[in-house]
């Protein structure tokens, strides 16, 4: 099975960068698909980025388009979401998460394609 923690959330002031881990165990990914999810208080969760680990293809939700990077590193068993340029709406809890690679329009923008959760790590922007 596969298993995942995030880890480098914080505090950062609005403009600031923070880069988030996921760390991947358990069997080797194929043909998977690795998603950066954020749920703030009182709202649903929300879509942030996927990439497809046996490919590379990447996905971006508006909100963090031309902000955002999704990447991962094979050797590491990484994944990361770069965050720059920093937001104070982008205060949430980022959880990564994983699931099999499907087809459709957008749909690896929804929680409920995804399977295996991580724990969540805390980001809070202040202005």
């Amino acid at each position: 099975q596969v298993q995942l923690v995030e880890s480098g959330g914080g505090l950062v002031q609005a403009g600031g960068s923070l880069r988030l881990s996921c760390a991947v165990s358990g069997r080797t990914l194929s043909r998977q698909a690795m998603g950066w999810f954020r749920q703030a208080p009182g709202k649903e969760r929300e879509f942030v980025a996927t990439i497809i680990w046996n490919g590379g293809s990447t996905y971006y939700a508006d909100s963090g388009k031309g902000r955002f990077t999704i990447s991962k590193d094979n050797g590491k068993n990484l994944m990361y979401l770069q965050m720059n340029s920093l937001k104070p709406e982008d205060t949430a809890v980022y959880y990564c998460a994983a699931g099999n690679q499907r087809y459709g329009i957008s749909w690896y923008s929804r929680p409920g394609m995804y399977d295996v959760w991580g724990q969540g790590t805390q980001v809070t922007v202040s202005s």
